[in-house]
């Protein structure tokens, strides 16, 4: 590929020294040659980050309330043709408001609502109910589902919405297609341009980014640092922030072609700050508790904790007691496997021992009011 052909020692230096950096230092700082200054990216990335956000690190947590999923994408857990037996459930409003309750109870202020891909029996108008409701026990309200109009992101808002989560999965279109084979999230060019609408609706957080390892992760890294860019250019009163969701524990029925190592993760997330220095970096629990705990200082200023990946996981289906599954004996099915498994108060506590303060709540409504 043209943009790391011929990088050069000098070329991380003048990298590293630029107050403003190109997507050709970026490309550089995602080289194989810059690996040899990581820790000379990591002291910058450190700096950068605390100057435009302090030493404070948000807590969030996912609801699930949905694992239905009409999408067939291969390396899913939810995906309509995995072969899974576990329990496929919708959760109703009087339960959602349960998940609700237990985790206000916890501290939380800001929480995820996740859905699979099937629009047509887990539709907009459900959500927006499970947003409302929601809303009566968080100020902060963000929704990772399937892509959607821009009047369907502004029933959303109108509903008290604050965040999307939308991760492109792959920019790679050769990849995507071969991914991605049942349901409307076949659709590159819809997907791609979701976030915009939901910005344009007046979403105030846009959160984007790509599944590490379906693809060349340095390709996929260059075109979610670009579409970054672009966002904060035309929804510029939104707060633009990226996720690193790694391919790790995946169906059987896929193998992970491109896998990402911690190196090169802690790479990917200090270039991408040294080009993104005003961006939100989040963390979630895919990744294993001690190295979380590293990547505090690395530029992270959003970790969700005490997650469950399935609907019901906090006080109506919990895996420890089958025989509150719906009473089938079966559990309900999960996304994908936790690998940071601590409770909310470890993960605060890991959080202060790094020298950063854990935060509840990082906005009031009051701000957007006339």
């Amino acid at each position: 590929m043209g943009l790391y052909d011929n990088v050069s020692a000098a070329d991380v230096d003048r990298a590293l020294q630029a107050e403003e950096r190109s997507l050709r230092d970026l490309a550089v700082l995602l080289s194989p040659e810059a690996r040899p200054s990581l820790e000379a990216m990591a002291r910058e990335a450190q700096r950068l980050t605390r100057w435009h956000f302090g030493r404070t690190i948000s807590l969030y947590a996912p609801i699930y309330i949905s694992n239905l999923c009409a999408a067939d994408c291969i390396y899913c857990g939810f995906a309509a043709r995995s072969g899974s037996r576990e329990k496929r459930v919708t959760l109703n409003i009087d339960t959602i408001r349960q998940e609700c309750q237990a985790l206000a109870a916890q501290g939380f202020q800001n929480i995820l609502i996740l859905t699979g891909e099937a629009p047509k029996t887990v539709t907009v108008d459900y959500i927006t109910e499970a947003v409302a409701v929601a809303r009566e026990y968080f100020n902060g309200v963000s929704v990772e589902i399937y892509a959607l109009d821009e009047p369907g992101y502004q029933q959303l808002f109108e509903a008290g919405l604050e965040g999307t989560t939308l991760y492109m999965e792959t920019y790679d279109q050769e990849t995507y297609h071969k991914v991605h084979l049942l349901g409307e999230k076949m659709d590159y060019d819809y997907r791609l341009d979701a976030t915009e609408r939901a910005g344009n609706a007046g979403v105030r957080k846009l959160s984007i980014g790509a599944l590490l390892g379906l693809s060349d992760w340095r390709l996929d890294v260059l075109w979610t640092a670009l579409h970054a860019r672009h966002l904060q250019k035309h929804c510029w009163q939104s707060s633009i922030s990226l996720s690193f969701p790694r391919l790790r524990h995946t169906p059987e029925r896929f193998t992970i072609e491109h896998p990402v190592s911690d190196a090169e993760l802690v790479q990917i997330m200090l270039a991408l700050r040294l080009f993104l220095p005003e961006a939100g970096f989040n963390l979630s629990t895919r990744e294993a508790a001690d190295f979380r705990d590293r990547l505090i200082p690395l530029g992270i200023t959003s970790m969700s904790a005490g997650s469950s990946t399935r609907p019901g996981g906090y006080a109506t289906y919990r895996p420890e007691d089958v025989s509150c599954n719906t009473g089938s004996g079966r559990i309900v099915l999960e996304q994908f496997e936790i690998d940071d498994t601590r409770s909310v108060a470890e993960v605060a506590q890991a959080i202060k021992t790094a020298g950063y303060d854990p935060v509840w709540k990082d906005f009031d409504r009051a701000f957007d009011e006339e």
